[in-house]
């Protein structure tokens, strides 16, 4: 077995676990494999051995990889401005950092223009880091109450990068206020789709899942640390 089929074959185990120890259905949970600075050859093996989703932080290195692999689903993660809004429509299914109306308005008339539905989610920046993209819990009602005029973008929830600490207990109280600011949102706008929370990552995603996450953004536990 190779050193990446067992690093797939180690994290899927800990999903699992993670799920079990809450009652959850390990399907819930979508492993989207961060690729940023993977060679293509580990891409096209990761998909060879069953992962299917793959996020990127660039848009520019995102479309070489796209354009050459031709596989799999592919999920933007990094902060996108609005000059690059027409390529990543192009490329992505999912824009998982939407992080203002003026972003997600944009979006919404680059996919009407290439006759495409893109899903999104709405980061938000739940502790105000000034090093981080996304809104301020306040921030997110307007985009919540226009949503559903958006014609060619869907939304389907909310994502988060809490600071971060080694100890994956420190990001428990983001990814639980996360999840609590979802169920407020729902209740107050019930016909809108917020099933996804895309949270946790390598060193903390057990305890997002434990915290309700459906998206986690594995990089370095599947492909090594990297530079």
């Amino acid at each position: 077995m190779s050193s990446l089929a067992e690093n797939i074959q180690k994290v899927r185990e800990r999903i699992h676990a993670a799920c079990g120890r809450v009652g959850r259905d390990f399907q819930e949970v979508l492993l989207l494999a961060v690729t940023k600075i993977v060679p293509l050859e580990r891409i096209r093996e990761a998909f060879d051995l069953g992962l299917t989703h793959f996020g990127e932080n660039y848009v520019q290195e995102a479309k070489g990889k796209i354009e050459a692999l031709r596989l799999g689903t592919w999920h933007f993660i990094g902060h996108l401005q609005k000059n690059k809004a027409k390529q990543a429509v192009g490329l992505f299914s999912m824009i998982e950092t939407v992080d203002g109306l003026a972003l997600a308005r944009e979006l919404n008339r680059r996919a009407k223009e290439a006759g495409k539905t893109l899903d999104i989610l709405i980061q938000v920046n739940e502790a105000g880091e000034e090093t981080k993209s996304g809104l301020a819990p306040d921030q997110v009602p307007p985009l919540l109450e226009e949503s559903p005029s958006w014609s060619n973008v869907r939304l389907r929830g909310l994502m988060c990068i809490p600071p971060y600490d080694p100890d994956p207990e420190r990001s428990r109280p983001w990814f639980r206020s996360l999840f609590r600011l979802r169920r407020r949102w729902q209740e107050e706008f019930p016909h809108l789709d917020l099933s996804h929370l895309s949270m946790g990552m390598s060193h903390d995603f057990e305890v997002a899942i434990e915290e309700g996450a459906t998206i986690v953004r594995i990089g370095t536990s599947l492909f090594g640390p990297r530079r």
